[in-house]
C-alpha cells in the first residue's frame, strides 16, 4: 500500500466534511443507505460514493445522506430508503450506481417513485 500524501489526506478530509454536513443538516429529503455487513459485501459503499458524487455534481444541499445497519433483507442488497418530507418512505433494492442515480434524480429531486426498483412503501419503524 502506498503512503498517503498531503493531497490524499486533504481529499479524505473534504469528503468527510461534506458527509458530516449532510448528516447534520435538515432538508426536503433523507436517503439512508443500508450498510450492514451484507449490504457492504453487496456494494453499499459504492452506492454511498455514487450518492455523494451525484449530490456534489447537482449541488444538492437540501438532502440528508445517512447510513443504517442491516434492514433484514440480505438477498436484496444493496438497499436504500428514500424519505421525502410529508411522503411515505420508499425502500429501493438490488441497487447499482446507475439505478441509484435514476432513483436520486427522479424520486429525491423529482418527487416520482421509481417503481421498477422499489420493494416497499412505508417504514419498519414504529412511532
Amino acid at each position: 500500500m502506498p503512503k498517503l500524501t498531503v493531497e490524499d489526506l486533504e481529499k479524505i478530509r473534504e469528503k468527510t466534511r461534506r458527509t458530516t454536513l449532510l448528516r447534520e443538516g435538515t432538508g426536503k429529503a433523507r436517503v439512508t443507505v443500508h450498510m450492514g455487513t451484507c449490504g457492504i459485501a453487496a456494494g453499499a459503499r459504492n452506492i454511498m460514493d455514487a450518492l455523494l458524487k451525484i449530490m456534489e455534481e447537482q449541488d444538492v444541499t437540501d438532502t440528508i445522506l445517512t447510513t443504517s445497519g442491516c434492514a433484514g433483507l440480505c438477498s436484496r442488497e444493496p438497499m436504500a430508503t428514500v424519505e421525502r418530507v410529508g411522503e411515505t418512505p420508499v425502500k429501493y433494492v438490488d441497487l447499482t450506481e446507475d439505478k441509484m442515480r435514476k432513483v436520486f434524480m427522479e424520486h429525491v429531486i423529482g418527487g416520482q417513485i421509481v417503481i421498477e426498483y422499489a420493494l416497499a412503501l412505508g417504514s419498519e419503524r414504529t412511532h
